[in-house]
């Protein structure tokens, strides 16, 4: 029997970057869609090639925080559209079902709690589920560093019925008891516990260090255990080097490690399904080539 993993995509900021889509900073993923969306649907069309069961919206970058006010308020909910278009496009014309997840950011910043405001973060989370509603399977509250976050991102999709999952972003290091924490400080059983009560489908932890990532997930895992309760668990991690992870969006482009070539990240992605991980997929840096090198080892993994 299958291992049933889920195959996630990858990073689509550093994938357009590679393509040759226009690409800089604050902009990031979003000038692709301003300038040049057809690299979009490339990108997309690339990670469901390479085995991507679920694709995510390129709506991450499309908050004033990296367009600015001005495009926001002039384009921003045409861009956040074209972004859900482009996705539903193509999943509709893979080979195999493929869902598309709206990617809902931390609109205020990136790896910033302290920046969360919850009646500015709800105007522009209110324009992000508007733009994406008629063209995604589910939503992805992506990169979130507090619960307060997904709290509000509850709030914001109301009694909207499509699975909703929520992935946070861990600090760099464990704590002193060998724990991941949240980049607020708050625990991975305060997830899990937001996950549960806020009726979330999944559990994930993204954009963080590989090296953080089984410890959350074996954590998760246990915690559901003990309670009883079924939820999925994913992990997509980035490929920055260490001495760069702690980089602020919009701070410069962060290096790319070397030891998470696509083969190393299998490595550690096997890690993190022994821990309990039932998605996997990749974050910043992580290309079609490692959803390739995913799908072979994964989707077609034994269990006794």
């Amino acid at each position: 029997m299958t291992s049933n993993i889920v195959i996630l995509d990858g990073g689509m900021g550093r994938e357009l970057a590679r393509m040759g889509a226009p690409f800089r900073q604050p902009e990031w993923s979003a000038l692709a869609l301003m300038e040049a969306p057809h690299f979009v649907r490339q990108a997309h069309d690339a990670f469901i090639a390479a085995g991507s069961q679920v694709i995510t919206t390129n709506s991450y970058a499309v908050v004033p925080f990296h367009v600015g006010d001005d495009v926001f308020s002039q384009r921003g909910a045409e861009l956040i559209a074209l972004s859900g278009k482009l996705a539903r496009e193509a999943a509709d014309a893979a080979p195999r079902p493929v869902k598309v997840a709206g990617s809902l950011p931390p609109v205020l910043g990136s790896y910033r709690p302290d920046l969360f405001e919850p009646v500015k973060a709800r105007a522009l989370l209110s324009v992000l589920v508007a733009g994406l509603n008629e063209n995604v399977d589910l939503w992805l509250a992506e990169t979130q560093s507090s619960v307060a976050e997904v709290e509000l991102v509850r709030e914001v999709l109301g009694d909207d019925k499509r699975p909703l999952w929520l992935s946070f972003t861990l600090q760099d290091a464990l704590n002193p008891q060998e724990q991941a924490v949240l980049r607020s400080g708050e625990s991975v059983a305060a997830a899990v516990d937001a996950a549960l009560r806020l009726n979330a489908q999944a559990v994930l932890f993204n954009c963080s260090r590989p090296e953080v990532m089984a410890s959350a997930v074996a954590e998760a895992s246990k915690i559901l255990k003990q309670q009883g309760v079924s939820l999925d668990i994913g992990v997509y991690a980035n490929a920055f080097e260490p001495s760069d992870n702690k980089r602020g969006a919009n701070e410069g482009l962060s290096e790319m490690r070397k030891d998470t070539d696509p083969q190393g990240y299998l490595s550690f992605a096997e890690e993190w399904v022994a821990a309990g991980a039932t998605m996997i997929g990749g974050c910043c840096g992580i290309g079609p080539e490692h959803i390739a090198a995913l799908n072979q080892a994964l989707a077609s993994t034994s269990k006794s």
